[in-house]
């Protein structure tokens, strides 16, 4: 492992208060240690998406969130960044993979409290995601290989098709 990405991971986790465990088999794609302004550029998309999807939730559901993303940008069915996960079919209205993406409302980070808070789970996310790490707030077995959730309060025609994975909050995950 890095240096660099040894020193962020343990950073990004005593700031989150998570216990960093090594994993050698664990590596990031080479998009975020070649460059680490698309880090950056992922790490914000990431965030953005938990903030406005799952601001209210408890962290382990901000994080499983943050999961189902990291997921699909794995998925060779949806594209390959986080950034263009998130934005996918965004010009939609109502119609895309994200819903504060397309619902028409704008997209103001007002809250900066838990938006800070958001910031660090993503970095967290982005270098852990992968089983690199301990936490209680990650997401565990098929939780953790979810590519779909929706909110309790809606039921999408999509979900009597996909295999439920659990239920944090007011989400409940799917693997597709």
């Amino acid at each position: 492992m890095g240096l660099l990405r040894m020193a962020a991971l343990i950073g990004a986790a005593a700031l989150a208060g998570i216990t960093y465990t090594a994993n050698p088999a664990f590596s990031l794609p080479s998009t975020f240690t070649s460059m680490p302004s698309t880090f950056a550029s992922e790490r914000f998309c990431l965030a953005e998406a938990i903030y406005f999807e799952a601001r209210g939730e408890p962290a382990p559901g901000q994080m499983a969130v943050g999961q189902v993303i990291i997921n699909r940008a794995k998925n060779p069915a949806y594209p390959r960044s986080i950034c263009d996960v998130v934005n996918q079919n965004a010009h939609r209205t109502n119609r895309c993979q994200f819903s504060f993406r397309c619902d028409g409302k704008a997209d103001r980070i007002t809250e900066q409290e838990p938006w800070q808070q958001i910031l660090q789970r993503s970095a967290f996310l982005l270098l852990c995601g992968g089983g690199d790490c301990l936490s209680p707030d990650l997401p565990k077995g098929l939780l953790a290989q979810s590519t779909h959730y929706h909110a309790t309060s809606v039921t999408p025609s999509w979900s009597r098709k996909l295999k439920r994975t659990g239920q944090i909050g007011r989400h409940i995950f799917y693997q597709g």
